[in-house]
């Protein structure tokens, strides 16, 4: 039966991408996995103190070095410049996650390696969603993605000036729902970029690769609260 599950798979993968777009795909998670291991190498400089503590200047630096590559067209010889400039990035991306790892590691060091798993299985889930759908019904998503997005920010600056335990988790798992969408909006974008000439998979990793943290993010956030209202739940009884 499993065999028979797999054949079906991969015939219906076949049968709705192009093998120029299944290589193309390839190339794409190929350099997002390298993402998330040097943003996991990051994390880690942060968290066990390898590297001095400079977490707003990470932010910058993720923020120079993805604009940096943006502005960089491929031209086919630059690559492994700017496959540096990627994996300098989700480096940069990952130390500036430090906070929120310490903060989870805090509460429960389990989180972590949990919100990872979560994050793999969503992102893996909802990225082949995307690609066995033979029609590309989720690119319509965008205009709708992008205007939660605007309310999910508004919500944020709201909660600066209202402090609401209520509406930290509306926003949370908003936000959440959001950024999976965002998983399916990319993946179908850059098959159908693929499909009109645009063989960029470094540049096209990129918005996965911050698809993938976002989730990661909200993920752990979300089970970091859950965690801290257990606890005061065992202390009160």
């Amino acid at each position: 039966m499993a065999t028979i599950g797999l054949d079906s798979f991969f015939r219906t993968l076949n049968n709705n991408l192009e093998p120029h777009v299944q290589q193309h795909l390839k190339n794409v998670y190929a350099c997002l996995t390298m993402c998330v291991l040097s943003a996991a190498a990051g994390g880690y400089a942060h968290v066990f103190r390898i590297l001095p503590e400079f977490h707003l200047l990470s932010v910058f630096a993720a923020l120079g070095m993805v604009m940096w590559l943006m502005a960089t067209p491929d031209n086919g010889k630059n690559r492994g410049f700017r496959l540096s400039l990627l994996l300098g990035f989700a480096f940069a991306s990952g130390i500036g996650l430090g906070p929120l790892l310490d903060f989870a590691i805090h509460v429960n060091p389990q989180l972590v390696p949990t919100a990872f798993l979560a994050t793999s299985f969503v992102f893996i889930s909802f990225s082949l969603s995307a690609l066995l759908t033979r029609d590309r019904k989720w690119i319509y998503l965008g205009g709708t993605l992008f205007s939660l997005l605007s309310l999910t920010f508004f919500m944020g600056f709201c909660f600066i000036f209202f402090r609401s335990l209520l509406m930290y988790k509306i926003h949370m798992y908003l936000s959440l729902i959001i950024m999976c969408g965002f998983i399916l909006y990319d993946t179908q974008v850059i098959v159908e970029k693929k499909r009109a000439g645009n063989g960029d998979f470094i540049g096209h990793s990129v918005e996965l690769f911050v698809d993938f943290l976002n989730v990661f993010q909200y993920i752990l956030k979300i089970l970091a609260m859950k965690e801290q209202q257990e606890k005061r739940k065992r202390r009160s009884d």
